[in-house]
């Protein structure tokens, strides 16, 4: 999953890029609300973290442009401003949720997973594939019963391909979902990943389950029937 934090207060974004990162989490910042509104409207994100009190344009106005936009991706606003008034005119322009500084980490990461399961229709936090499992709360893999050990990408790599099982994945919506905004498209680093969570995945297993597509990207499982 990628996500945009607009945030101006360089040691707030490095410390919640660093929390979300540890949580498997693709990450970009942007540090005033013009970088912030260009890059939503220009990257694939699957959520944005959005200060109010950004400089060039507020928080409020790249909210209110996003919407008008009818983009629909969740909105979680996180910002010092904590009277009811602001609160109200936050979720009254289209945030899907609200967070006052100063917060509990723990609490921030609660509601992150929360507005992505809205968003995928209440994704269940197990993902199955065969007798491959993902807990999504625990950041646990099993197949067959034996634990896989993933590193933070490879795991990033695993839960997308689960999300979208039996299904045609691009190589470029991994590099808009796993990847951050520095990714270089002409590298092999997709296939690298691939290759070495392939060999996770189904060395120890008569079935294999992670295909790759010629000429179209990577499969997780049979192809449903049409």
């Amino acid at each position: 999953m990628r996500i945009l934090l607009a945030e101006d207060d360089s040691r707030v974004a490095s410390f919640i890029r660093r929390g979300l990162r540890e949580e498997q989490y693709a990450v970009d910042v942007a540090s005033d609300g013009e970088e912030a509104l260009f890059l939503a409207q220009t990257e694939e994100y699957d959520l944005i973290i959005l200060d109010l009190l950004l400089p060039k344009k507020s928080g409020q106005e790249v909210l209110k442009e996003l919407r008008a936009e009818r983009v629909h991706l969740p909105i979680l606003i996180l910002t010092a401003k904590d009277e009811l008034a602001d609160r109200v005119k936050g979720l009254d322009a289209g945030a899907d949720d609200y967070l006052t500084k100063p917060f509990e980490f723990d609490e921030l990461l609660a509601r992150v997973r929360a507005l992505l399961r809205r968003r995928g229709d209440m994704v269940p936090t197990v993902l199955k594939v065969g007798d491959l499992e993902l807990d999504t709360l625990r950041h646990r893999a099993t197949r067959g019963g034996r634990e896989l050990l993933l590193t933070s990408r490879e795991y990033a790599l695993l839960e997308f391909l689960m999300r979208h099982a039996h299904q045609i994945v691009t190589r470029t919506a991994l590099a808009e979902h796993v990847w951050e905004q520095d990714f270089d498209p002409l590298s092999n680093v997709i296939d690298v990943h691939i290759a070495r969570l392939r060999r996770k995945i189904d060395d120890h297993s008569p079935k294999k389950l992670l295909a790759t597509v010629r000429g179209s990207g990577y499969m997780l499982g049979s192809a449903k029937p049409s």
